[in-house]
């Protein structure tokens, strides 16, 4: 098995397997992403196509100076934030996001994690993303700072304020 790096060099060289070897390893993951950015399971979908689309086209310029979650990631964090640009300006029909999301659709089964998803859902989304990157995908503060570019000790702060804020909802 091609490591994630060697994968997207092969993909920059317009391998179609390496493409779809990164696909299967990291669309769920910019699923649960975007969803945790969104909260809206049809625009989450979106952001996935588009980043694998972005992905497609720009592998050949990824230097490797980060991690390639990290960059696959800040791709889809992107593609969130412009599709929210575009839904604004009235650019795409406007759909409303879930209230909260189901536990069976957003992989929580039992009860301890659908109250951390509602709770996660009650933080801003400044707070959301670090708790996300932090916990789910096992980043350290400095990639997450590196990604989001940010300095570390906002990334910090942010976590900080979320755990607190995490702890009073599920006490």
């Amino acid at each position: 098995m091609v490591d994630d790096q060697g994968a997207v060099a092969d993909v920059g060289r317009g391998d179609r397997r390496a493409f779809e070897s990164l696909y299967h390893r990291y669309a769920d993951r910019v699923y649960r992403f975007a969803f945790t950015l969104l909260r809206n399971r049809h625009l989450a979908e979106e952001v996935v196509q588009e980043t694998f689309i972005a992905v497609w086209k720009g592998a050949k310029g990824f230097e490797g100076r980060s991690q390639v979650s990290s960059w696959l990631f800040g791709i889809a964090r992107n593609q969130a934030h412009a599709l929210l640009r575009r839904e604004a300006r009235g650019e795409r029909a406007r759909e409303l996001p879930a209230p909260l999301p189901d536990p069976e659709e957003a992989f929580a089964r039992d009860q301890l994690a659908s109250r951390v998803w509602e709770a996660l859902g009650r933080l801003s989304e400044a707070h959301r993303e670090v708790v996300f990157l932090a916990y789910y995908e096992g980043m350290s503060y400095q990639d997450i700072a590196q990604m989001l570019s940010l300095p570390e000790g906002t990334v910090k702060s942010r976590m900080h304020h979320a755990r607190r804020a995490l702890a009073e909802v599920l006490t």
